[in-house]
């Protein structure tokens, strides 16, 4: 008789959820009855805004100590620390020509369409909510070289309490080097950083349990406070804007994932929760794990994705960049204000500085935006006044596009650094139920794939039958006496 070997006695459970248990089912209901209530009842929809807000909070609570232990832990469980070097060079040099492209993008559609002209706003006569007052001065204050200098914090705990991702993982990098170069002594250490990342992991898998709720109320409080009248008194550029992104995400992105032997219409079915997320909250933090995690089930290597996702969520915001040119040509053209090809080639080199500026900052697009006209000095700063009152229903489009361009951007640099398992992601992306690559992705997300035990957890393992003792005891006589007259 065959003995089953050890492998055969992990056994993955066979059953996938229903739809309507499903995550991204719920989300989607609850987005729907957000936009009836914030219609409907624009009262009851504004007071739906803590609960929105509260759930955003408990997801940010997490992200940089998940953001901290993921890189941490990737960077010290690598072999070669120059690997880790080139792995960032590689992400960083994507991450700049993708900004480019998106801005590039922004840029022919605003001077295809010139939506501004025959507006003829005059930018002194233009006034300014408090709100956006204060929006428009720390752009104003904001120097082009200060996400540089920004990046090294004031003290180790300080990025954690003020939600500062670009100074997390400045921190996580010089820990995980040090833990890697400090070698076999640092053992426990990498051991505890392992277990407490699963730790925050499974806390946040709890809280997303509550996505649906959180996704209600956001949305209800963004219809029940702005209105869809909104929607419709700069409509044309929304709608501009809306088919830029998905030019820039199906042509632009989808040929990089065509490179890749991939499809970008399955990848994103695949993410369909994380999307769904986005949309109700207006923002890709919430949904920064659940990417890692999934990407790291569809065959990309863990280090890579710890050090390119977070970083991505920094420096590489192709939404926020489509943004910045089409909206600062538009609010140029609505103030009547002429410039050059040169002129905006000029504009297209400082939104490169400061649309990382604004990275992880409250209202960053519109901050990034601010600081790109105050630098510039040619276009009314006054003029963002224009848009401010639809900059919230861009916002999800936004992170929409930043959260594809990063998880774009992490297959191609781990395709780049060969740490890719293609045919994997092919086959995931298709929705094909694979166990997991190391035994350590849990589905914690509600992903769309079955329920996978670990396989490093000895109490999971099924117990072998009598049947193959039995035939162990005949393979091995000097123990089979004592297992026979111990039954």
């Amino acid at each position: 008789m065959e003995i089953p070997s050890s492998a055969a006695t992990y056994q993955p459970a066979t059953v996938k959820k229903p739809w309507y248990r499903q995550l991204y089912f719920w989300v989607l209901i609850a987005i729907v009855l957000g936009i009836l209530v914030g219609w409907l009842w624009p009262d009851t929809g504004e007071a739906m805004e803590p609960i929105g807000t509260t759930f955003i909070t408990a997801m940010k609570m997490l992200i940089c100590p998940i953001v901290f232990l993921t890189i941490v832990g990737g960077i010290a469980s690598v072999a070669d620390l120059k690997k880790v070097g080139l792995t960032g060079i590689k992400a960083l040099t994507y991450f700049q020509v993708g900004t480019i492209l998106a801005l590039l993008t922004g840029l022919v559609a605003i001077n295809l369409f010139r939506l501004g002209d025959g507006v003829n706003a005059d930018a002194a006569s233009l006034e300014t909510t408090d709100s956006a007052n204060k929006l428009i001065q720390t752009g104003e204050e904001k120097q082009w070289w200060e996400f540089i200098t920004h990046l090294v914090p004031d003290s180790v705990f300080g990025p954690f309490v003020e939600g500062d991702i670009l100074q997390v993982i400045f921190l996580a990098v010089i820990f995980g080097v040090a833990i890697n170069a400090v070698g076999q002594i640092a053992a426990p250490i990498r051991d505890a950083v392992e277990r407490l990342t699963a730790v925050v992991f499974k806390v946040l898998s709890f809280i997303m349990k509550l996505a649906p709720l959180g996704a209600f109320g956001a949305m209800a409080f963004a219809i029940g406070k702005y209105g869809v009248s909104t929607l419709t008194s700069l409509g044309s550029l929304i709608l501009l804007f809306y088919v830029t992104s998905a030019f820039f995400v199906f042509v632009v992105l989808g040929s990089v994932m065509a490179y890749l032997r991939l499809n970008i219409f399955r990848m994103l079915g695949f993410f369909k929760e994380e999307l769904l997320l986005i949309l109700g909250t207006s923002t890709a933090e919430p949904a920064l794990p659940g990417l890692m995690r999934k990407l790291e089930y569809a065959g990309v290597k863990k280090p890579t994705v710890g050090l390119v996702v977070p970083t991505g969520y920094s420096f590489n915001l192709d939404g926020a960049a489509i943004y910045l040119s089409l909206a600062a040509l538009y609010i140029a053209q609505a103030t009547n204000t002429d410039l050059s090809i040169p002129q905006q080639l000029g504009l297209l080199g400082v939104m490169l500085l400061t649309s990382k500026g604004a990275a992880g900052v409250a209202g960053g697009g519109f901050i990034a935006l601010t600081a790109t006209l105050s630098t510039l000095g040619t276009i009314p700063a006054a003029g963002i006044m224009l848009i401010f009152g639809i900059d919230k229903f861009m916002s999800e489009c936004r992170a929409l596009v930043n959260f594809i361009g990063n998880a774009v951007a992490t297959l191609f640099v781990a395709k780049w650094n060969h740490e890719l398992d293609v045919d994997r992601a092919r086959r995931v992306f298709s929705g094909e139920v694979l166990p997991p690559p190391d035994g350590d992705v849990e589905n914690d997300f509600d992903m769309e794939i079955l329920e996978q035990e670990p396989r490093d957890k000895h109490h999971h393992m099924i117990e072998e039958p009598d049947a193959v003792r039995v035939d162990h005891e005949r393979l091995d006589p000097a123990t089979a006496p004592t297992h026979s007259a111990q039954r």
